[in-house]
């Protein structure tokens, strides 16, 4: 039985769907906690409403992001995590932190990576004329939006399309892949060798969307 620890900052909808995912297929898995860097965060409800344990450290009460990671790393910790999730969590990791997890922390990236790291992806794709965007779930390294990539899903581009109508299509996406994508390290499916991650026995690490209304 893995632990899962899932850090978020806001609502935290693909928290909620590996929680649900993890209910309805059964994984030999549970969710140890939800971690918020903001009080305020409204998965700590959704969290607190299933049963999952709840914690906060807020970012705003620690100088720099050495002290807030320090101590972020102890809560988190504390719940002995085989994986880490981050979930729309909104903070910048600090190198020690990163390797304190190697190879047991993922993330979702609303881009096709290594195409448009950082902020504001759909409008740079748009701008960029893209015809597939998407989303990326990725083992977490010290460099921002890279690492190795372990499913990614696709969305078409439409005509017309702006940033919050495309937003809206990947994040359907990413609700379909970052489940999966945790499953399969739960069943130890997952590894990591030369800098890409390989899937055992393996299957396909891409998503394609259905056309959507």
């Amino acid at each position: 039985m893995k632990n899962i620890v899932i850090l978020i900052s806001g609502r935290g909808t693909n928290m909620e769907a590996i929680v649900h995912a993890l209910a309805a297929e059964r994984w030999p898995a549970r969710i140890a906690a939800v971690v918020s860097n903001r009080p305020d965060a409204a998965g700590l409800a959704f969290a607190a409403s299933h049963g999952v344990a709840t914690a906060v450290v807020n970012h705003k009460d620690y100088a720099d992001r050495e002290s807030f990671d320090a101590q972020l790393q102890q809560t988190v910790d504390g719940f002995e995590p085989d994986l880490v999730v981050l979930a729309g969590f909104m903070r910048v990791l600090t190198p020690g932190f990163v390797s304190h997890y190697r190879d047991r922390m993922l993330n979702v990236h609303p881009s096709l990576l290594p195409c448009f790291p950082g902020l504001k992806t759909h409008a740079r794709a748009l701008e960029a004329g893209v015809k597939l965007h998407g989303a990326t779930i990725h083992f977490v390294t010290a460099d921002l939006d890279h690492g190795p990539i372990v499913l990614q899903g696709a969305v078409p581009v439409r005509a017309g399309d702006t940033p919050e109508a495309l937003e809206r299509r990947v994040l359907e996406i990413e609700h379909q892949i970052y489940p999966r994508a945790v499953r399969w390290f739960v069943e130890d499916r997952l590894a990591v060798d030369g800098g890409l991650a390989s899937l055992t026995p393996p299957e396909p690490q891409w998503w394609f969307a259905t056309e959507q209304a």
